[in-house]
């Protein structure tokens, strides 16, 4: 069993160069550590899994230098390794967005505690926004909530400017995964002339972990970054999959298509999917089938 912990901060950091070898020596001590820590001058954000002991030392660590702990730190379990391998990534910003008025380091929304989000949810004057990408919210969603349809985070800006009016939407609440993407885009919308925005501490991976089954107002499972796809009610494990031809996240209903090819193509897919793609997909999938991957 693997301890899966997902965690941010955004907190300005100094030599990326020295910090990432510090950060790989240190994830080297433990040899099945896996998954992937991002490193910017904005901050930290990070996926990792390991024995229960050795990710609770990782974590230690991390929280030791950069303070992750601050935004609290969202444990699951999985049943084999989520992730193939550990890699520490330095990059421009930790979550993209290409926007610099957007500095979860000078301002920020105000945080909303899990037991108190459903409150936001029944509030009329709020408009509640899913700061996630389409295929994600494809597989989850709050009810009531604003799904901006965006390919990427980079869009958001754009569903801001047009859908979105400072005089008329009043009180903004958005929520993502963990709780990184809507912190940065509540300083986006502060930096826009919104003045009451909050944003969901923890993401829907707390709420989900911290909001008992017969009060919440979740619908579906959570999108998650790793093989489990998603994850439902008390972060279990759900029953998604992956198409390898297209990257789509597939319950069980779409995966007893008569369009849906293990390893080759869903109905996201097959249409766009050329004959000299799908055979080379199908030729992957026994190799990967005949060596018991």
């Amino acid at each position: 069993m693997f301890k899966v912990a997902a965690f941010y901060k955004f907190t300005p950091i100094d030599d990326i160069p020295k910090w990432r070898a510090d950060v790989r020596a240190e994830g080297a001590a433990y040899p099945e550590l896996c998954g992937t820590i991002l490193l910017a001058p904005e901050g930290i954000n990070g996926t990792i899994a390991a024995s229960p002991d050795h990710l609770d030392a990782m974590i230690d660590y991390l929280d030791k230098q950069f303070g992750i702990r601050t935004n609290g730190v969202k444990y699951s379990e999985a049943a084999e390794a989520p992730f193939n391998r550990f890699k520490v990534r330095p990059k421009k910003e930790i979550i993209t967005m290409r926007c610099p008025e957007a500095d979860p380091n000078r301002q920020v929304g105000q945080y909303v505690e899990p037991q108190d989000w459903n409150a936001l949810l029944d509030d009329p004057d709020v408009t509640v926004i899913d700061t996630r990408n389409d295929y994600e919210t494809r597989v989850g969603i709050f009810d009531g909530a604003v799904d901006p349809q965006m390919a990427a985070f980079t869009d958001f800006a754009t569903f801001v400017k047009s859908q979105l009016d400072p005089q008329k939407n009043k009180k903004i609440a958005m929520y993502c995964t963990g709780g990184i993407r809507c912190e940065k885009a509540s300083a986006y919308m502060l930096a826009a002339g919104f003045e009451e925005v909050y944003h969901l501490k923890g993401g829907i991976l707390r709420y989900l972990e911290d909001v008992p089954p017969d009060q919440s107002k979740w619908h579906g499972d959570c999108f998650v970054f790793d093989k489990r796809v998603a994850v439902g009610q008390g972060l279990a494990e759900g029953d998604w999959s992956m198409c390898f031809g297209c990257r789509e996240p597939l319950s069980p209903d779409e995966r007893a298509r008569d369009d849906y090819e293990e390893g080759v193509c869903c109905l996201h897919c097959v249409d766009t999917l050329t004959p000299e793609r799908a055979e080379a997909l199908r030729m992957r999938h026994r190799q990967m089938t005949a060596e018991g991957r």
